[in-house]
């Protein structure tokens, strides 16, 4: 049995049932990142909070990444193997 497939704007044909989990996980984060957002930081370390908020970030962006499976964009004149022209080291 096939899974039903969606087309998502950025990441392509995706199923379905993904899509609602990273649906879900984005609901997730932005309900932590504005509980975050409200807290009193008044006596915390602002370093530590803002290394805990970006590796919060970091870990919901993993998930999202690892649900899409995105891939490198190809430009036109890309071969299948890669560009056609080496990159320039600027």
């Amino acid at each position: 049995m096939t899974k039903p497939v969606v087309q998502h704007p950025i990441y392509g044909a995706q199923v379905a049932d993904l899509v609602v989990a990273a649906q879900y996980f984005k609901i997730i984060e932005e309900a932590l990142l504005r509980a975050l957002d409200e807290l009193d930081v008044e006596g915390v370390d602002p370093r530590w909070f803002a290394i805990g908020r970006t590796q919060i970030e970091q870990g919901f962006m993993a998930i999202t990444r690892a649900i899409f499976k995105p891939e490198r964009m190809k430009f036109p004149g890309d071969t299948v193997e890669g560009p056609s022209e080496p990159a320039s080291s600027v």
